[in-house]
Formats: C-alpha cells, structure tokens, sequence
C-alpha cells in the first residue's frame, strides 16, 4: 500500500587480510538481508583468505600484486545488464584506479548463496564495495606514508599511483602491496565525498563492450575444454511423461555420433557427437517416442479454468488495513475488473548449455548461472564428491532473465557426464529451450474499490490467484500460512495509500508445467494489474489519468516528482495528430520510481503503432547514467515484445511454440519510433533498474490502447482476441 522505510546495508561484521607473494588480498563479506534472490541465510562471521587461488567471498575481493597487476573478484554474473562495469565503478572510483588498470574474475560459489536476480545487485554492492576500495586505499596510503616518513593526510591516490602532495613523490600500489597487507584493516574506512566523485554518477563504457566486439568474451556456448564432445537433448514434451522407445541403431550410423546416453531418471536421451550439427542429427534419427503420461489432458484453458475459479471461496489474508469489506459493503459506488495474464518463456539469445568433466577425483562444470551455489550443490550431490573437488566455472550469459536462476540444466549435464570419461558439452535446441522452459506463472487478478463521490478509492480489496514460484525455489521463504511474498511487489508496495485495504492469495500451482522466475514476476504482474486498475478508476470518474494519480500520490514525493516530469517531458497536455492516444503509468518497484507515458496509433484492433515513449527514473543515486538508460530502453522493448504477442499455450500437454516463428519478438520496424529516458537528480541510496523497464511496459501501453480505442484491456497479450470480450469495455 505504501513504500516502506529502506533498509540501509548492514555495516561489516568482521574481515581478514593475508599478504600472500608480496600481494594485498583484501577480501570483504557483509550480511545483507534475505529477500526473493536469496536462497540461503548469509554467514555473519567474516572468511579468512587463504591466498589469492580460490578465495571466495559473497560481495568483493581486491587482489593487487607487487608487478601492480589489480583483480577484482566479482560477486555477481554479467549477463547483459552491465553488473560488472557498475561493480568496477564502485571499487575504483574508492580505491582511486582507472577502470581500464582492472582484471575480472568471477567469483566462485562458497558460504552464502551470492544470486543475481531481483534487480538487486547495485543495491547490495553500493556501500561493500566502496568500503572495500576506500579500506584498500586507506591501507595502501598509509603503508606508503610509512615509507615516505609522512602523513597519510598528505597523500592521494590516482590510476593506481600514490602521491605524497607535498613532496610529489609517488609509488605505484604494487611497491606497497607487501607493507600494507600487513596492516590491520580500518574497521570504518572514510568514503570519498560523492562531489568529488570521477567515476559514479559519469556515464562510462562498458568494461565487456570491447571482448564481445571483438569476439573474446567467453559465453556458456563459447566453452572449449581439450577432447569435449557435444551432446544435444531431448526429454518428453509433456512434463512427465516417459521414454517408450528409440532407433539407437539409427542414431548411431549417424558420422560424428559417438553414443547414445539415456538418464531414466528424468527420462531424457542425449546424442553425443564430434560437433553439434552431428548431435542434432543424431538425434532426429533416435526418433525418441514418449508416453505421455497423467499431463496429457492438460490444455491452456485447464490452466485459465483453474485459475478463475479460485476467484471465489477460500484465501488467503496477506494484508490487511482497516475493514475493506465492510467499506466496500456501504460505499456510494463500487467498481470491479478481473485481469488475466498468460505463462511466459525466457527466449535468450544464448540457448540452455554446460559443459561439464566428471572424473574420479575430482568434477568441473562451465555454464551461465544466476546461482552458483545451487550449480556447485547439485554437482556435489550427483557425484558424491566433496565441494573442495568441484569446481564451477562461471561464464559471460547471453540473457538470463531469471532462468538461469534455475539449474536443473546443470543437474542434467553432470547426470549424462558421469556416463563418458571426456568432456561433454550439453546444447539445449532451441526448440528444447522453448518447450521445456521453466515459465512465468499465469495468474489471474480481481480488484473492487470502494469510490466516493467523486469517484477517489475509499477501499481497495484484491485477490491474485495463481502460483508462489517460491514455494518450489525456496520453500522456507513462503509464509508460514502459504504466501509468497514476491506477489507484493507492485501490489501492497505501491506508490499510493488507500484508507482500508485487503489481499488475498488463493494458490494454485499450474498442472503439467514448471513455474519460475521472470523478469520481475510480482513487479511485472502487479504494475499490469494495479495501474490498469487506477486508470479505469479515473476515466470513469471523468478525472485525467495524470490529475487523478497526482492526487493519490500527494504523501509521496518522489513519486510524484516523476509523474510530473514525464507529464512535462512527454507534452501530456499538448494536442495529439488525429488517431493517436497517451497512456500513463507510475510505479515504485525494485526500489526505484519511474512514471512513463506511451503515445500510441491503432489504425485497425490489431495494429499497434508505438510512436514514442517518455520515461522519468528515480532510481536514487545514480553510477553510470548510459546504463540505466539503456536498461530502461532494453527493458521496455522486451516487455512491450512480452505485453503484445507473447503467450505460452499447450494442447495435449504440449508447448505449442517452440521457436522464433511461433514465440514473436517486436521486430525493429514495431519498436517505438522514439524512447526518452529522463533521469531524476538523488542523493538516495541507489535501487535495482533491470527489471524496471519490463515491468512498465504492459501497463503503459495497455492504458494507451485504452485511450485510443475506448476499450480497456485486461488480458494480456494485448492483442490477444480475449481483448474483445465486453468486460473489457470502458469504465466497466
């Protein structure tokens, strides 16, 4: 209902520093708070570090050697979003380096689960790891000033070189790396005044630009380990059914395959070949049959039936403020809408794959992963090795989007890998990518307000039924009564207040299929939901969109801060051309605010023309302003993409759209013609941007198309023909 107060980052709890070679290692490690991306409690005792060779920690390692060679050991996967080029920003612009003077190694899994998901990287590194760079600094000054027989005061820190002011005496940070690993480490290390920053808050290239370029980053796909061999899957394409038969025979025969592997326990086959395209024929000619199994009668409207029918009888209470029931009972005017939202795929650019070499003494597995942690457990358990004899090697990931927040890929990889005594690199096709997803759950919501006489919300109650992804990814963080607090997210976090409010959740877990994470599964089904709803909320009161939310958002600032400058930017007042329509949305998700506006054309029901989109961020303090205005641009693209075309439909148990000609994706001639992206100056702790643009699109475009056509739409995909039913007809 309304923002709660930010939780600021714990402070550290307790570090070592080993001088190892003539090198610092500095490593750090914070408790920070458990939350959707967090699968296990964080240790709240400090690591000690070995040496340089397998440390691990869940927030950052500084490494500098005496030849002034500086590692930063990065706690977070790089797939797309810049993680790494933020996390350098925060380190160096403390520890007084020039981003170029800096190598990366990915951190590898240890003690407390270090996930990137939930758009909460920047906001759990914003104070480790400058702490770490100005602890670094601190030490490496000081040991200098020891040298020069000075003051530490006296001394500054620029592209990796101290300078004695003074004097203008200087020594590289690898002259000193020895001295200052012996010394104790500031428990609170001074941070730099942000008005001298160089680096945060300057727009920066990315520090993985150039490798992907030129072809050297080294993705999943990408992985060549000396004598692999590569294999391709198939499992049966409805979920739980069993292998009936196969031509082994047949698959064999083909030139290149090298076996046939078989794991019962999942029930899938894989074709191992020299090279991919063998593999790939290989298995064409297995010709694999299946028994469909108890999923077979499963079908998209089973899933839609179930889920409407929860819109009545028992629920869960997940909120509660006042007696919205009993407001809603006696009030001058109420209004309701139900709102239905379909299963959704991943689609990567970068297809499921992992490579992975079982031996006796020891295991190696290579893949994009969101969780390590969970890739090093299942390995260990498989093999019956203990931890220290795995090793998991993360990779560059050609878009996650939250599935590679799963690891059954990894799971299958090492079960087929036991098999061979070589290398085997698993390949997913794309058309296994799609149709043995793990899906954003379909859900079904129903809002009624209670309204005043000038048509304001008085109460609100609101049911959501449909799967607590949680419950299955991490079952101790659902509620003790079953609820799964990510639907929270854009529902009872809001930027609005309403004087009685009630929640409900009635669960129920889709048949015949795996639900996961999505690019923002509460943000982007809430935002959808409670911004469609407000909407209607002020046409039928006969209020402007953006008159009518000023007025809900009078107690909140920032919020209002935005939606007055998008409605600026955008020209909200300004006459249209003939046949276009604007819609509006506000938001407070992933710890940031944003309002936006589409400008829309719809020349037939089915044509949408996204002309341009306006966009105002609050995201607090912001590090590399490109970047965010590229996520948002991204971001808006990919959920546009998702709000019109996308739907995962099954018949008989089965995906129905297994690749690019059936799972549609905004072609560059459909995205808008023109995207603002407007920043709002803040001194905030910064928040999570990934998922903020995604989680707009949906609702900004649906109020737009509202506005050109007179109609609402409550179904997604947008142009779905469940739009034309006469529910959705405006004002209700």
């Amino acid at each position: 209902m309304t923002t709660p107060p930010r939780t600021p980052s714990a402070p550290p709890t307790r570090r070592h520093i080993l001088g190892a070679g003539g090198a610092l290692l500095l490593a750090t490690l914070w408790p920070t708070p458990r939350g959707r991306a967090q699968a296990a409690p964080r240790p709240q005792q400090g690591m000690l570090v070995e040496g340089a060779q397998g440390a691990f920690a869940p927030n950052a390692y500084i490494r500098i050697a005496a030849d002034n060679r500086i590692t930063l050991i990065l706690p977070n996967v790089e797939m797309g979003q810049g993680i790494y080029t933020s996390s350098v920003m925060l380190i160096a612009e403390e520890l007084g380096i020039d981003m170029a003077q800096v190598d990366i190694e990915a951190a590898p899994p240890g003690a407390g689960a270090e996930i990137t998901g939930g758009s909460t990287s920047v906001m759990t590194e914003w104070l480790p790891l400058r702490q770490a760079g100005a602890a670094a600094r601190s030490m490496l000054v000081q040991a200098a000033a020891t040298h020069w027989q000075a003051k530490p005061e006296e001394c500054s820190t620029r592209s990796a070189i101290i300078t004695h002011v003074p004097t203008g005496r200087t020594l590289p940070f690898g002259a000193v790396a020895a001295q200052a690993a012996a010394l104790p480490i500031p428990k609170n290390p001074p941070l730099k005044d942000p008005a001298t920053y160089t680096l945060l808050g300057h727009s920066q290239h990315r520090i993985d630009s150039t490798i992907k370029v030129q072809g050297r980053a080294v993705f999943g796909m990408d992985v060549q380990v000396p004598g692999q061999k590569i294999g391709t899957v198939a499992a049966c394409p409805v979920e739980g059914g069993t292998l009936a038969g196969m031509d082994r025979q047949a698959a064999l025969a083909i030139r290149g395959v090298q076996a046939v592997l078989v794991n019962e326990q999942n029930n899938t086959v894989c074709v191992v070949a020299d090279h991919y395209w063998a593999a790939r024929k290989g298995l064409r000619a297995l010709k694999p049959q299946w028994h469909n199994g108890p999923n077979a009668h499963v079908t998209t409207q089973t899933i839609y039936d179930q889920l409407h029918q929860g819109l009545s009888g028992p629920a869960i209470v997940a909120n509660t403020k006042a007696d919205a029931p009993g407001v809603i009972a006696r009030a001058h005017a109420t209004h309701t809408a139900t709102y239905q939202q379909p299963l959704l795929a991943h689609a990567p650019m970068e297809p499921i794959n992992c490579t992975a070499h079982v031996r006796p003494d020891g295991c190696d597995v290579w893949t994009g992963t969101q969780i390590a942690d969970r890739a090093l457990d299942t390995a260990a358990e498989l093999t019956g090795l203990p931890k220290d004899k795995i090793a998991i090697h993360c990779q560059y990931i050609g878009g996650g989007f939250g599935r590679r927040l799963e690891h059954e890929y990894v799971t299958q990889c090492v079960q087929f890998a036991r098999q061979v005594p070589y290398p085997l690199k698993i390949i997913w096709s794309r058309e296994e990518d799609l149709t043995r997803d793990r899906y954003r759950p379909a859900y079904v919501d129903q809002m009624t307000a209670a309204l005043d006489d000038k048509g304001y919300i008085t109460a609100l109650t609101h049911r959501i039924v449909g799967p607590a992804v949680v419950a299955r990814w991490d079952p101790a963080e659902l509620t003790k009564d079953g609820y799964d607090e990510d639907l929270s997210v854009a529902t009872v976090i809001t930027p609005y207040s309403y004087p009685a409010y009630r929640l409900e959740f009635a669960r129920r877990e889709a048949p015949g299929i795996t639900t996961a994470w999505w690019r923002g599964v509460g943000g982007t089904r809430g935002l959808f939901v409670v911004e469609g709803f407000i909407d209607e909320l002020a046409h039928r009161a006969g209020v402007d969109p953006v008159a009518y939310r000023r007025a809900m958002l009078a107690h909140n600032p920032r919020a209002l801060a935005v939606l007055d400058k998008v409605a600026q930017a955008a020209g909200w007042n300004t006459p249209l051309p003939p046949g276009r329509a604007r819609g509006v949305a506000v938001q407070f998700a992933f710890g940031s605010y944003m309002a936006s506006i589409a400008e829309v054309e719809m020349p037939e029901p089915d044509n949408v023309i996204i002309h341009r989109v306006t966009a105002v961020v609050d995201c607090g303090r912001v590090l590399n302003p490109d970047q965010v205005i590229s996520q948002i641009e991204g971001g808006l693209i990919f959920g546009f993409s998702a709000a019109l075309y996308n739907e995962i439909t099954l018949e008989g148990g089965r995906v129905q759209q297994n690749n690019f000609n059936t799972w549609r994706i905004m072609r560059m001639n459909e995205a808008p013609r023109k995207i603002d992206v407007l920043l709002m100056p803040s001194a905030e702790d910064p928040g999570g941007i990934g998922e903020v643009g995604t989680a707009a699109a949906a609702p900004v475009l649906a109020n737009a198309m509202a506005a050109a056509q007179g109609r609402r739409f409550r179904t997604l995909p947008l142009l779905s023909p469940r739009n034309n039913a006469a529910d959705g007809k405006e004002h209700g």
